[in-house]
């Protein structure tokens, strides 16, 4: 009864972490840079967008780790 919603949120989540990962700048630029972390907007070594970027990543990890426990259960 909760799985099929369960499956459908899960799969939004891991797209969803897909592009987040995507989005984060790599060695050199990445595509973060795109949106606002350009020349002379860093603060600290990092930009704001990158701090918030960083932030929204790790929740979707955590409930990417949480419905992913949870459907690993419920489907034994």
């Amino acid at each position: 009864m909760l799985t099929i919603p369960l499956i459908i949120v899960h799969v939004i989540v891991s797209v969803t972490l897909i592009v987040l990962i995507l989005l984060h700048s790599g060695r050199g630029s990445g595509l973060s840079d795109m949106f606002g972390g350009g020349i002379g907007a860093s603060a600290a070594g990092s930009t704001v967008m990158e701090r918030n970027l960083d932030r929204i990543t790790v929740g979707a990890a955590i409930i990417f780790a949480f419905t992913t426990t949870i459907l690993a259960i419920r489907l034994q």
